[in-house]
């Protein structure tokens, strides 16, 4: 039994509490990515256009103390660090902690601020405890350096930006964690029920009671996936319903001559019958009775290789005409014994592209047939003709006919009409059943018609070869 630790619903779950996980953790991840981007090239826009809109003032020359003091008032004002310089190296003294100014401002520097374009630079600083970001913007007069304004500001961390909702963040991503997990939870329970039911319904399947069924509560592919298996189901259990039928059918059909030769045999054993003529009609009794065991076995065989689509045909074109004329051949004696007229209206010119040995036995069982069921002095009239089909065979027959409810189940295996008459003459209830397939191999249909007290007709329809 499948356990919740191996389960596939507990494997769901955690792969969509990990998905919430990793979502929110990739979260905190692109919020310092974004502080990067976003904060830091804000910090350093912002800077540079205030240096920008302080170097405007400058209209050449030596700095004069009248744009000092306005840049000093400026610093007063400004939340950045500004500081304006005639030389690099007084940088050192104006700045509150330790700098090279040739590493601030070296030769690579130094030509990029003549060429009248800002340096940017940042790092961290240990006596704030953060990262500086410092720009220098280049004030120039005919293409000499005449002095620098250096602005700098130290970057707050990300915690300190997040301060206000930090908390609020960090119960809002615990809160989505829970409330995603819990309703990922009843999601995947409902998902997941329908597969454990069929799992419930296969074990009992397995274990032979195919009656088991899945209640199916969607349309998606879960729910297809049940109706599949119910469907399944519902078709073994029919299967297995025919298959004890028959074998119950078998069984049925063989206990009987089985009993009748054990007895006779026996009889004759014991010696109990001394006349020669009552011996002979025991062996006689015991001849038919295992020939009707042959024929049962036989047919059983021909419908199982049907069955198993291994019934190959040996097709080829004749004229199906001269062999039914010669098929009817060897029925002459048994319809005189039962003074059968028979009566032919065949087309010569039909020509298809069959089995012979498989179109006499689709014959055979149907000729058997109606002689059985046609009384002395009945008629049997057998028909070809072309026919949108092809060509179609009608076999009729005068005999006592079928009740039309029974009509549809003629071709069920071991079905009879009635039951002990066919026993007592030899029928095995199978030989329609053969047809229909027969006659299916073919590429043809049957149609069964038939009244009681008046007769049944036959109709076969097969392609023919124009």
């Amino acid at each position: 039994m499948t356990t919740f630790s191996d389960s596939l619903f507990k494997k769901l779950w955690l792969t969509v509490t990990v998905t919430i996980l990793i979502t929110v953790f990739y979260s905190f991840f692109l919020s310092y990515l974004f502080y990067e981007k976003l904060y830091v090239d804000i910090v350093e826009q912002s800077l540079l256009e205030e240096g920008f809109r302080l170097a405007s003032d400058y209209q050449g020359g030596p700095l004069s103390e009248d744009m000092k003091q306005q840049v000093e008032w400026y610093n007063e004002k400004s939340e950045s660090e500004v500081f304006l310089v005639s030389n690099p190296k007084e940088l050192s003294a104006c700045l509150p902690y330790a700098i090279d100014y040739q590493t601030l401002i070296g030769q690579d520097e130094r030509q990029q601020l003549l060429k009248g374009e800002p340096v940017i630079k940042s790092g961290f600083e240990e006596r704030f405890g953060r990262k500086i970001l410092a720009v220098a913007i280049p004030l120039l007069d005919h293409s000499r350096l005449e002095g620098i304004i250096y602005l700098y500001v130290p970057l707050a961390k990300i915690s300190e930006l997040t301060v206000d909702f930090s908390i609020l963040w960090l119960i809002g991503g615990v809160l989505f964690i829970v409330i995603g997990a819990f309703l990922g939870f009843k999601m995947l329970h409902r998902l997941t029920r329908p597969l454990a039911a069929m799992k419930q319904a296969a074990e009992k399947v397995s274990d032979g009671d195919y009656s088991a069924r899945v209640d199916i509560q969607s349309n998606d592919e879960i729910g297809e996936l049940a109706k599949a298996f119910n469907h399944m189901s519902e078709s073994v259990q029919k299967e297995d319903e025919k298959k004890r039928e028959f074998l119950a059918d078998v069984s049925h059909e063989l206990r009987t001559p089985i009993s009748y030769i054990k007895g006779y045999s026996e009889a004759l054993e014991a010696g109990i019958i001394k006349d020669p003529e009552e011996r002979n009609k025991y062996l006689k009794l015991i001849n038919r009775e295992s020939g009707r065991i042959v024929k049962i076995v036989e047919d059983l065989l021909d419908l199982s290789r049907l069955d198993a689509e291994e019934y190959k045909l040996v097709k080829s074109p004749f004229s199906l005409a001269q062999l039914i004329e010669d098929f009817l051949l060897k029925y002459g004696p048994a319809m005189r014994e039962k003074n059968i007229s028979l009566s032919l209206n065949l087309d010569p010119d039909i020509i298809i592209n069959g089995d012979e040995g498989r179109l006499e036995q689709i014959l055979q069982n149907i000729i058997d047939n109606s002689i059985r069921y046609t009384e002395k002095d009945g008629m049997i009239s057998i028909r070809l003709y072309k026919h949108l089909y092809g060509c179609a065979v009608e076999i009729q027959d005068t005999g006592t006919g079928i009740p039309a409810e029974d009509i549809a189940k003629l071709t069920n295996r071991f079905y009879r009409v009635n039951k002990a008459r066919s026993r007592s003459d030899g029928g095995t209830g199978l030989g329609l059943a053969i047809v229909d397939k027969l006659v299916k191999l073919h590429d043809g249909r049957m149609e069964i018609t038939s009244e009681l007290g008046k007769g049944t007709t036959i109709h076969l329809y097969f392609p023919v070869i124009e």
